[in-house]
């Protein structure tokens, strides 16, 4: 159907902000997952078992020091030894604990207001000084999360992010792991085009 520009940026900008939302709700499972079998998931069918199947230990807390209790400089180890508060660890099944009862697990590997999925795909990497990169990327076609939209608006688009440099067409998760940080970037990118080789 054809649309005019306003209802297509309108739409646009609709995918565009749900869709970082969804891509750290993957990134946070990958990490749990990571933190207990060293490895990412390799697919969305591991990652969602993980979620709906293992247990993750949850804090729960019952009470709070009392400010005259810190002034007196009493621990929270203390207060728990001595009954005041409580703390008790129980394991909950992961998506529980990290998203909450009522989050759709199915629905994680979908783009929103689409009727695709995400790409994702693993890989180690060894750096110049020899240690290895655990890495995960998750991602999705900017020609993708926007082809159902009107055709000529989107290579509209498109023409103009190539001329200026400006805009998205690959919007992606990526995880970086060291042995001495972790950084976790929620990158933007432009996809570059491939020089045909003549």
């Amino acid at each position: 159907s054809i649309m005019t520009p306003i209802e297509f940026n309108e739409e646009k900008d609709l995918r565009e902000n749900a869709i970082p939302a969804r891509l750290l709700d993957i990134r946070n499972a990958q990490l749990e997952y990571k933190n207990k079998y060293k490895v990412h998931a390799a697919n969305f069918d591991e990652l969602a078992k993980f979620l709906k199947d293992d247990k993750l230990p949850f804090l729960i807390k019952e009470g709070v020091l009392t400010d005259e209790q810190l002034e007196k400089g009493m621990t929270e180890k203390e207060a728990v030894k001595k009954g005041l508060i409580k703390r008790d660890t129980v394991w909950v099944t992961a998506v529980d604990t990290l998203f909450g009862a009522n989050y759709n697990v199915a629905d994680m590997r979908n783009v929103p207001y689409t009727n695709i999925q995400f790409s994702m795909d693993t890989a180690t990497l060894t750096s110049g000084s020899g240690y290895t990169v655990k890495v995960f990327q998750c991602g999705v076609l900017y020609d993708d999360y926007l082809g159902d939209l009107d055709k000529q608006l989107v290579f509209n688009l498109k023409d103009k992010a190539e001329k200026t440099n400006k805009s998205v067409s690959y919007t992606h998760l990526r995880a970086h792991e060291t042995p001495e940080h972790l950084v976790c970037r929620l990158l933007l990118e432009k996809k570059k085009k491939k020089k045909q080789k003549t």
